[in-house]
């Protein structure tokens, strides 16, 4: 019979291998429909590399499945070592609750996909933030995080908007609907920006305030 250590330390290779696949399962589809509608139409293929990783959600998928591969895995380097850090892990963490939340919220109700892209959506937007939070909470070291990681976390999120408004401008195509300046004007686009800005803090507060909490346990 397995020691409780052992049986726990199972469960929990398990439970991270199975949200490691269902997470690269997620990109890999959303990666194909992409590639699929753009040979469909004859467009360039390269153009649709950068059209994936110009989504938040995806970049932040791919960190998710990033870490959670690292996990996995026990090959040593130095890669590994910095994802699996928990100031790291935990700002993914926020990113990808972020994610899930902002597309519930602002997003789901704008259109109904369906077949393998209501799959990808659903493993992307729901499934994974929920998946890592849990692996957040149960595999990330405790009682490291500090106020001052926000402003570090905070960094991604702020880059991205400027390289999506960059990318807008050259390309005059948006990712989100609320960020698109052509439709909103700057105004309005900073303003939901902020918004979305001030929910990322709030959840890093919560994170902040969960890892200080769960060390005390």
């Amino acid at each position: 019979m397995l020691k409780p250590s052992t049986s726990a330390a199972a469960t929990r290779r398990r439970f991270v291998a199975v949200a490691t696949v269902l997470g690269w399962a997620g990109l890999s589809i959303q990666m194909y429909l992409i590639f699929h509608s753009r040979w469909t139409l004859g467009a360039s293929l390269m153009g649709g590399l950068l059209s994936f990783f110009s989504y938040f959600t995806v970049l932040s998928n791919t960190l998710v499945a990033t870490v959670l591969t690292c996990e996995l895995t026990s090959r040593e380097s130095a890669a590994r070592r910095w994802f699996l850090q928990p100031g790291v892990s935990s700002g993914i963490a926020v990113s990808i609750a972020l994610v899930g939340l902002a597309y519930n919220l602002l997003l789901r109700h704008l259109w109904h996909p369906e077949g393998w892209q209501w799959l990808a959506d659903e493993l992307l937007h729901d499934v994974m933030p929920l998946l890592f939070l849990g692996y957040w909470w149960c595999c990330v070291p405790k009682g490291t995080l500090r106020l001052g990681h926000i402003a570090l976390w905070m960094i991604y999120p702020l880059v991205y908007f400027a390289y999506s408004l960059l990318r807008g401008h050259l390309l005059a195509t948006y990712p989100y609907p609320f960020i698109d300046v052509e439709k909103l004007g700057y105004p309005q686009v900073f303003i939901n920006a902020g918004g979305l800005l001030a929910g990322f803090v709030v959840i890093a507060l919560w994170v902040v305030g969960l890892d200080r909490w769960r060390a005390r346990m």
